[in-house]
């Protein structure tokens, strides 16, 4: 299919609802509707789309080609079965469908032809597990994956709108790493997806992966400290050129979450030999979430699926 899919954004007005909009209207998407809760339901968005609410039935009848659903776990749980109904295909945020067998979980640039594989839903991956496997699959393709640790420094906005609003009416000194209001008391459940998303997107299920996952007074951003273990010696020079041709990789010499906001690119930077390990490289990487790590990922697979591009990183 070569015209645009006419869209459903389910989940329009919390915070990557609402960059999903903007993004499909900068790409120019005009066929768009809004979906999202009772409260929502009747407002008038930015260029004149007013919010329908999200119920099974609303869902099943509705005219469109794809849902991109931007939602809950247990919300998407309920109302992506009655969206497939509907013939529509079905792009999941939550992590309601990442881990289930049938359901491609897909980064386009990494491994979009599984995209195609779908029953009507293909999973979007974790906003720290997207920028981790476009810059370890490169590697991969390289030298080989040995054994994989990352330290994430997450921003209140991977907590959803409320966390951004308790952090802009707060002073930033109030705050430190702890775990005070991540994740919802569950960092350990964070870490587990990561380890078990990267595996499966990059199709290396006994991968050794750590991770330790923490929440900063960041608004938008997330970035992230990786180390990384590689079966064949390839050094920092070396890493740098194949990460600086990766696509929607950008070298950068201190990546940080406030240069990353905005963009559609990964910063990927630090590159250096690890001395714990012969075979060793530490790197250090940032990338806005509610973009690359969430909205243009699931915009993304739809343009990979609806007209492929070389790399699928339009």
């Amino acid at each position: 299919m070569s015209e645009r899919p006419r869209i459903g954004v389910v989940g329009a007005t919390g915070a990557v609802g609402q960059v999903t909009l903007e993004l499909l209207r900068e790409r120019g998407y005009e066929d768009v509707r809004a979906f999202a809760s009772p409260r929502s339901a009747g407002v008038t968005l930015d260029g004149g789309i007013v919010v329908e609410e999200a119920t099974p039935e609303t869902l099943r009848a509705a005219d469109v080609d794809v849902f991109l659903f931007s939602v809950g776990t247990s919300a998407s749980l309920e109302l992506v079965p009655h969206a497939v109904e509907s013939g529509a295909l079905c792009v999941d945020k939550s992590s309601a469908f990442r881990l289930t067998d049938g359901i491609p979980l897909v980064v386009p640039e990494v491994n979009g032809p599984q995209a195609s594989e779908n029953a009507g839903i293909v999973a979007n991956p974790n906003c720290c597990s997207i920028p981790l496997s476009l810059v370890l699959a490169p590697l991969r393709d390289a030298a080989g994956l040995r054994r994989v640790r990352v330290a994430t420094y997450q921003s209140a906005a991977g907590a959803g709108s409320q966390a951004m609003e308790r952090l802009r009416g707060e002073a930033v000194e109030e705050h430190d790493l702890r775990m005070d209001w991540a994740f919802d008391g569950v960092e350990f459940d964070e870490e587990s997806k990561i380890r078990e998303e990267t595996r499966k997107i990059l199709e290396l299920p006994e991968l050794p992966i750590g991770a330790t996952c923490v929440r900063v007074p960041v608004l938008v951003g997330h970035a992230e400290a990786l180390w990384v273990e590689t079966e064949e010696p390839l050094s920092p020079k070396e890493a740098e050129s194949v990460l600086g041709e990766a696509p929607s990789l950008r070298l950068e010499p201190f990546p940080t979450p406030g240069a990353a906001t905005g963009l559609d690119e990964v910063l990927v930077g630090r590159v250096r030999h690890d001395p714990a390990d012969p075979n060793g490289l530490a790197l250090f990487f940032a990338c806005d979430n509610l973009r690359k790590g969430a909205a243009l990922n699931a915009i993304q697979i739809v343009e990979y699926l609806h007209a492929p591009l070389a790399g699928a990183a339009a």
